[in-house]
This record gives C-alpha cells, sequence and structure tokens, in this order.
C-alpha cells in the first residue's frame, strides 16, 4: 500500500473538496476531486482477507438526498419557516462563536431539517422505510469527533423554538425524550438540557439570544435504556412474591418511564448510539447465545419500549445518531447490516481527512518475518497470527505468559509510548500518554495486566500498577444494568468496599482518564474487554493495540473510534485546517481506510503534548467578573430645557393682588365693624416653601403638555425634567415685580407666584423646548447575568503558552511574540491586580459589519487597582472592520458605566509592544 504523506485534505468546516480512493487493482490510494459517496465497505471473507477486493455499498438513499440539500441550500433554504431561517442564519454566522460549527454538523442538520420543511416537490422519490416499526425513524450517520451532540442541539432547538413559535404547527414538537446506551453517555447527555450554564446551547452559542426564553421552554428528558425495561406476565408469574398485580399496561408503563412527560404527546425521541436499538430480523432463524444474547435483548427491550410509549402517546418521530448504525443482519456469512432509515453519512474516512480526529498510523512492516499470505507485518494483525489465535483463546491463569508476538508488539509500542510519554514530561506535561489494549476476551486482559504489572513487559513506566486500569467488564456491566451512581468522594476507604463502591471507583477512573486533577489523571495503560463503552472519550490516547477477531471493518472502526478524539483544534498556520495529532496502532487490520505509514520517524513530533488551559479555583482573588451583556438597547429619550437667554421678561404687578382682607358680620344687611376679623395671607403662608410652588407649576405645566406625550413612560420622565425647568426660571431674572417691597419680601414674593400661577405658566410654556437623546441600555441575559474568569471551561492547545502569576488562568496563550511581551509588562506592572488573555473566556462584544452580526473578542482584561477594569487589544494596524468594533466596545463601556452596576470600564489599543505601562497610567 503507498504511503500517503498528509492524509488532511479538506478544511473541517467546507464541503469536503478531495477524498482518498482506494485503488483496489494497485492497492493504493489515490487523491480524487470532490466528495466521497456515501457508503461503506465490507472487507472480504477469503483466506487472504487483506488482498481481497471486499465489496464497497453505496448508500443509495444518502446519495439521492445529498444534491437535493445541496441545492435547496444554494438556494436560500425556500419553503422554511422564519423561525428556522433565523436559526439557519446563525448557525452559518462564522463569527457567532469562537469555532464555526463542521460542514459536517451543518449538513446533518440541514438534512433533517429539509425533510421536514423543504417544498414537497423537491421530496419526490425520497422514500424511508424505517425498521417496520408504526412510528418513523430517520438515521444520522456521523463520525466519532464529528459534534453528533452538537447536532442533536441543535436538533432540539429547531424543534423546540419552532414548536413555541407556532403551537398548531405538526411538524414540530417541544417535548424531547432522549434515549442513550447506559450511564456514561446518559451523564455526557446531561448537556442538552436547557437549565444551568454548561449546556452546549451557551457553550457553542446554539440559539440566537431572541429564541432563548423560547428554547427554555421546551421539556427534555434523558434516560438510559434500562429505564425501559418491564416485567412480562411471564416474569411476574416466576416470582415468588405476595404482591400478583400483573405487569404495567401501557398508560402505567408510560407514566413511569416519561415522568414530568408522561402527559405530553407526539413526543420527539432521540437515540443516542442507536446501533444499539434495533428489532430482531424476522430472517434471522440461529439461536442467539451468550454476548449476542444480551446485545439482542438490549436492543428489542430499548426498541420495543420506544414502541409502547408510541402506542400510548404517538412519537413525532424518532432521531437515530450514531458512528456505526449497524444491526445484525440475519443473513449468512454477513454479520451486519446498516440501517436503511439512514437520511446523511459523514463517515470516519471523511473524518480523518478533515482533520476532526486524530490521524491513525498503522504498522506496514518490520525488520522480522512477513506473514507468509499478506507479506504484511504480523503486528498488522496480531490476533491472526497462528501463534497467537490458538494460545489467546483458552481459559488459563493469569501468570501463564503472553504469546512471544504479543510481547514483542507490546515492547515495540511501549517504547514508543515511552519515548512520547519523555518528550511529554520533558514540555511540563502533567497528564501522560495512554496506551489502550482492546482484548478478547477476560483471561486474556488478566493475563495481560498480569505481564505488565510484574515487569514482564520491559517498558517500566506502563508496568506500575497505580497507573494501570483493568476494565472489568462485568463490574461495568453490574453498574450499568443497576444504574449504579456512587460519589466516589463520599467512598470511606478504612473499610471494606461494597460492590458498589467498586463500581463507582471503577466507573470514576474510567471516565476521567487523562483528566487533570481527576482520579484518572495519571493513567497510562488501560486494558479491556471488548468494546470500551460508548461515551469514554479519553483524549491522550496515543497507542492502540488490538487483540481480537476483527472481522469486518466496522469493529475496527467502533474500536479504534475510542482513541481518535483529539486533544485540541488548533489550526495550521495560514490555513483552515486542523494541525494533525497522531494515535499509533497495532493489530487492528483497516484494509480500507486511509492511514498514514509509521516508517517515517520525523512525524513523532506531531504528537506533541497539549497544554491544559484551565481557571485555578485556588487564584480566586484573581478572578474578572463582567455583565453578560447579551445586546445594548438604544433608548431615545425626550429632552426638555429652555434658554434664559431667549425668555422674554414676565412682568408681576402686585398692585392688583390682594394678601389681606376683612370679614365683618352682617346685622340687618349692615356690617359691624367694629367686630371684624383679619385673613393675612403673609401670615397663614409664613411656612410657604418655594419648592411647593415649584411642584404646584409644573404639575400645570405637565396638565398643559400631557396630550402631547402619547407613552406613560415618557410623561414620568418629562415630568421630572419639567420641574427642573420651573425651578431654573423661578430663580432666575426673568420675572419683574412690582412694586420692589413685594420683590424683596420672599414671602409676600412667594405668595405672588402663586396667585399668578396661570401666568407664569403660559408664559414658560411657550418657550420650553424639546429635542430626543439617546441613551444606552445594556441588556443582562436573565439565566446568567454575571459571567467571569472562573466560568472557562478547561481545553487543550499545541500554540506557544507562558504561566501566568496574577490571572486566574493558568496560562496565557500567545498568538504572537507581541502578545507574550505584552502578558509579560502586566505581569509586572505594580498598578495590574490581575488579568486574562480573552481566549475560551466568552467574553466577546457584538458589532455589525457590511450589515452582518459579528463577534469582536478584545486580547485582555485587565483589573487595576484603582477598581477600573480595562480591555486592552493589541493592534498593529487598523481597518474599517477594526473602527467598528472600537465603537461597539465604545457603545458597550457606556452602557455598562452608565448603568453604575458592575463598577468602572475603559478601554485603549495598544499599538507599539511596550506601550502598556503608560496604557495602565491613563486609567490610574
Amino acid at each position: 500500500m503507498a504511503s500517503i504523506d498528509k492524509l488532511i485534505i479538506n478544511s473541517a468546516f467546507k464541503e469536503p473538496q478531495y477524498h482518498w480512493k482506494y485503488d483496489i487493482n494497485k492497492q493504493t490510494f489515490v487523491k480524487e476531486n470532490g466528495r466521497r459517496p456515501a457508503g461503506y465497505f465490507i472487507a472480504g471473507q477469503g483466506s487472504n482477507a487483506y488482498n481481497d477486493i471486499g465489496q464497497f455499498v453505496l448508500l443509495p438513499l444518502v446519495n439521492k438526498i445529498r444534491p437535493r440539500v445541496k441545492a435547496w441550500r444554494e438556494n436560500n433554504y425556500p419553503g422554511i419557516t422564519g423561525i428556522t431561517r433565523k436559526l439557519l442564519e446563525h448557525w452559518n454566522d462564522k463569527e457567532a462563536r469562537e469555532y464555526q460549527f463542521f460542514f459536517c454538523q451543518l449538513d446533518a442538520i440541514e438534512t433533517l431539517i429539509w425533510l421536514v420543511e423543504a417544498p414537497e416537490a423537491e421530496k419526490v422519490g425520497i422514500d424511508i422505510h424505517g425498521d417496520g416499526g408504526d412510528f418513523i425513524r430517520i438515521c444520522t450517520k456521523l463520525c466519532t469527533g464529528g459534534g453528533k451532540t452538537t447536532v442533536m442541539a441543535m436538533l432540539i432547538a429547531w424543534m423546540v423554538c419552532n414548536k413555541v413559535s407556532y403551537p398548531q404547527d405538526k411538524r414540530f414538537s417541544k417535548n424531547i425524550f432522549i434515549v442513550a446506551p447506559g450511564l456514561t453517555v446518559k451523564s455526557r447527555l446531561q448537556v442538552l438540557k436547557t437549565g444551568g450554564t454548561n449546556n452546549y446551547y451557551s457553550q457553542f452559542n446554539v440559539v440566537p439570544v431572541s429564541l432563548a426564553d423560547k428554547l427554555r421552554q421546551g421539556k427534555i428528558l434523558i434516560a438510559n435504556w434500562q429505564s425501559l425495561a418491564w416485567e412480562s406476565e411471564e416474569t411476574l408469574k416466576k416470582k415468588k412474591s405476595v404482591d400478583k398485580r400483573g405487569a404495567k399496561s401501557d398508560e402505567a408503563y408510560v407514566r413511569g418511564v416519561l415522568g414530568e412527560l408522561s402527559n405530553a404527546k407526539n413526543i420527539l425521541v432521540i437515540n443516542d448510539e442507536a446501533h444499539h436499538a434495533w428489532r430482531e430480523n424476522p430472517e434471522n432463524k440461529v439461536k442467539l447465545t451468550g454476548d449476542d444474547k444480551k446485545v439482542a435483548e438490549k436492543a428489542t427491550i430499548w426498541i420495543k419500549g420506544l414502541d409502547r410509549i408510541h402506542k400510548a402517546r404517538k412519537i413525532l418521530t424518532c432521531y437515530d445518531f450514531s458512528a456505526t448504525p449497524f444491526a445484525p443482519s440475519g443473513k449468512k456469512n454477513v454479520e451486519e447490516a446498516l440501517f436503511n432509515w439512514i437520511v446523511s453519512d459523514f463517515g470516519l474516512n471523511d473524518g480523518i481527512e478533515s482533520g476532526l480526529v486524530k490521524t491513525p498510523r498503522v504498522v506496514v512492516r518490520d525488520d522480522g518475518l512477513a506473514n507468509p499470505e499478506t507479506l504484511k507485518s504480523k503486528l498488522y494483525h496480531i490476533y491472526a497470527d497462528d501463534t497467537v489465535k490458538g494460545d489467546i483463546n483458552r481459559k488459563v491463569k493469569p501468570e501463564e505468559p503472553l504469546p512471544d508476538l504479543l510481547t514483542q508488539a507490546y515492547y515495540l509500542l511501549g517504547k514508543d509510548w515511552e519515548e512520547l510519554y519523555r518528550e511529554w514530561k520533558k514540555a511540563g506535561s502533567i497528564v501522560p500518554p495512554v496506551m489502550i489494549t482492546v482484548a478478547n476476551r477476560t483471561e486474556t486482559a488478566a493475563r495481560i495486566k498480569y505481564a505488565f504489572d510484574h515487569g514482564r513487559i520491559p517498558v517500566p513506566e506502563l508496568c506500575n500498577p497505580e497507573y494501570t486500569l483493568h476494565i472489568d467488564s462485568k463490574t461495568m456491566e453490574q453498574a450499568e444494568q443497576n444504574n449504579i451512581i456512587v460519589n466516589y468522594s463520599d467512598i470511606n476507604s478504612d473499610k471494606k468496599l461494597t460492590q458498589n463502591e467498586i463500581a463507582a471507583i471503577l466507573r470514576e477512573k474510567v471516565d476521567t482518564v487523562g483528566q487533570k486533577g481527576k482520579l484518572g489523571e495519571q493513567i497510562r495503560n488501560v486494558i479491556s474487554v471488548g468494546m470500551l463503552s460508548e461515551g469514554w472519550d479519553a483524549k491522550t490516547v496515543t497507542h492502540i493495540l488490538g487483540l481480537r477477531a476483527f472481522s469486518s471493518q466496522l469493529l475496527c472502526e467502533q474500536v479504534v473510534g475510542r482513541g481518535l478524539r483529539r486533544t485540541s483544534y488548533d489550526l495550521e498556520e495560514n490555513s483552515d485546517m486542523f494541525t494533525p495529532e497522531y494515535v499509533n496502532i497495532f493489530g487492528i487490520p483497516f484494509s480500507f481506510l486511509p492511514h498514514e505509514s509509521d516508517n517515517d520517524k520525523t512525524k513523532s513530533v506531531s504528537n506533541k503534548p497539549k497544554t491544559q488551559i484551565e481557571a485555578l479555583p485556588e487564584r480566586a482573588k484573581y478572578q474578572i467578573s463582567w455583565p453578560n451583556v447579551i445586546r445594548i438597547d438604544r433608548v431615545f429619550k425626550p429632552k426638555l430645557d429652555i434658554d434664559l437667554n431667549k425668555i422674554d421678561i414676565l412682568r408681576l404687578n402686585a398692585s392688583d393682588i390682594r394678601i389681606k382682607a376683612d370679614l365683618a358680620p352682617t346685622i340687618n344687611g349692615k356690617t359691624d365693624l367694629l367686630k371684624c376679623t383679619e385673613i393675612d395671607l403673609e401670615k397663614l403662608e409664613a411656612k410657604l416653601r418655594l419648592q411647593t410652588i415649584i411642584f404646584k407649576t409644573a404639575s400645570q405645566v405637565y396638565d398643559l403638555m400631557k396630550t402631547t406625550w402619547q407613552k406613560e413612560g415618557t410623561k414620568y420622565i418629562l415630568l421630572g425634567q419639567v420641574i427642573k425647568l420651573v425651578e431654573k426660571y423661578l430663580n432666575s431674572s426673568k420675572i419683574f415685580i412690582q412694586p420692589r417691597s413685594f420683590e424683596n419680601d420672599e414671602i409676600r414674593r412667594r405668595i405672588l407666584y402663586i396667585m399668578s400661577m396661570n401666568k407664569i405658566v403660559q408664559h414658560l410654556w411657550n418657550f420650553i423646548t424639546m429635542e430626543q437623546t439617546e441613551e444606552l441600555i445594556p441588556i443582562i441575559d436573565t439565566a446568567k447575568k454575571i459571567r467571569s474568569t472562573s466560568d472557562m471551561p478547561t481545553w487543550f492547545t499545541s500554540k506557544p503558552c507562558v504561566i501566568t502569576q496574577k490571572s486566574q488562568i493558568s496560562h496565557c496563550v500567545c498568538d504572537s511574540s507581541w502578545e507574550a511581551t505584552e502578558a509579560y509588562l502586566l505581569e509586572k506592572n505594580p498598578h495590574v491586580l490581575s488579568w486574562a488573555k480573552n481566549d475560551h473566556l466568552g467574553f466577546e462584544i457584538l458589532y455589525v459589519y457590511e450589515g452582518i452580526i459579528r463577534k469582536y473578542i478584545p486580547d485582555f482584561l485587565v483589573k487595576l487597582d484603582n477598581g477600573k477594569t480595562l480591555i486592552l487589544e493589541v493592534k498593529g494596524q487598523e481597518t474599517i472592520k477594526d473602527k467598528m468594533k472600537r465603537n461597539a466596545l465604545s457603545d458597550w463601556i457606556r452602557a455598562v458605566n452608565n448603568s453604575n452596576n458592575y463598577g468602572v470600564w475603559c478601554n485603549d489599543v495598544s499599538y507599539n509592544v511596550k506601550d502598556v505601562d503608560s496604557i495602565v497610567k491613563k486609567y490610574l
């Protein structure tokens, strides 16, 4: 087979432009133009299987749908709802999130939308047969690393937002039931719930802000398949119990399974790892035994449980997701058949060529005797060797020595692992690389564990039992079946552990392999029997050894897929392609999967360790917080004013103003002046305050003007302004009072104002002007009002990093030497209390450029010792686009500062590599 020098030939963000095509005659791979047709290889069954031509099976339904979806996309999605259009525009916005969605994710969700919303004329001839059940099943085939869970989040958002907006539209549902194959996957899928801060909708900005409230109205229930099981009449009869109640009715069953969704109808079902959910093929007359029987029981419980739910509540659509959606075929010599309801396909080959997963490197030759039939290295498929196969299919004790070929394989692969381990350690990596073994049976796994524990494999760093994880499939299976979830931190190590606690520790180790600060952090050597469970996504796997009968390419893909998850998503310099990461493989015979040869030893440097970037809880004092602003509203408010220079002088004459009056009793029509009583306003109003007069005058102006103020809110805003204008006017020199005795007498003057109020109001009214003023209002996300550096999720990168001291973030990832210098200056400046490189923090400023809403991510956040927070940008040259970013940032700062709730913010731009200190000084 020809060596492929560079396997990544496509950008993950674009439709594949090329693919590696296997030339059967030449037994080489040739780079072909265009996207690979949807299909899969069935390996030949002959004795010389490696050189057997095999059979490439096309997926006609997928290949028929693909061009129609592409044409529909290029025609701007005719037929879709307004909500769907908002979502598609948001998903296709390259600047709406730090990493745009992968092409395979958009292609998958667009296909599902096309099936529902595209004009019927475009779907003529598309017939999805399903699995023979009463509800519709639609399958999305998406490779490991393709972002399957994110596509599920997009599917949920599309369904829920449309149903909430158009409640009468029966094509949509806001009630979502997700089924997982076990507790590990169920736990991983909790990110699909809309609450909290760690959900995928927030992490990947799945919905625009305007639809967030609609999304939260969806109801999402996540269950593992065991919760679908029920006791049949036959099972109950075998029980020795005084409870003689019969099996549950469909209604009782549904209420027990669905809980809060029990009253919902037209439920949307999502099956994750859906290859576990299939109906028994009526053609299959073979009696199943052992593990095959267990698999079949699991599959049928899963699917029959959904049948009962459909019967009682109706399933709108069942969406299946799987990288390997195969089920037993029921046909002789054919192990599995692909689901025939697959509508989109992005297989492992496509994922490898797009850099979505690690590049597999398999051994193709060595300096020993080759396999006489294939002329390939015996390490290529170790299990098939005569000296191995018979030996490891025996029931023997763990201390039984391993076959020589297997020992040699571990020595070679282990030494390669050890070299990489030293490189990682030298580079400062705390987490080691991981080697995994997939063995054929329990006894073989025990022998391998014994060989490592007792130093029979001469790689000391792999022989420490403390760092070896032997996955006991029976214990794990017990935990899954009984829904065992135990908090490891609560386990008392001083007492004898129960089976449940043993399962909890094992699960904790398995689930946290390669995760810094977790129980599985230092695991280096993983030995398992059969398949590693779905949901196991250790990103530090660098070496894999397969030791079982890989009778199909499907099995090869399933096993290797457990070790293909990338550590980071760094792009090559000046390119939109990912940098390659590698996993070295012994014993797994890929016949038709393109892979790079391991002959070129210089490539080992590409497997350099990735730096773990994390928010450190112990550095909480360096935390920087900011308001979670989802938009800035511009509110235009009316502003009243008077120009005293333009107001005519108002003359008030007190000669006709009456301040005192006498009252006399009347007798026979005559008044008795000797018995007068006096009304004296000067005495009665001695306590009359000018502020009272101002309020009274303002209220009359308000009554005069209010008919022109249409909005109630505006009335009260302007009333306050009127009060200030009246006060300003009454205290001015624009009122002339005669005689002067009234002017100089405070009480008399105030009484005169009261008596002349109509004149004052009418006069003032003529000179009041009104104009519009703009006020910026920050709209805060009610779900999470404040974000901070402590919220940053842990991530990995191979880019240059510097360790920080005055930052809650462990490292500063430097995109340039300029940034590295500025980071150093921020660390040293005495007025900088804390700082953070704005990378993966989620601090973003929305702005509009060329009519499109984009996201601006400033470079640094800096907390100064005077309480101000400085947003610092590093920029050599400034473009029109940069100016738009600065304007948006200025608006953000004005709005936040005007609110008086989030401290004082400022911003600046560093145009010179060493001007940080002068910028900081400016804001002190």
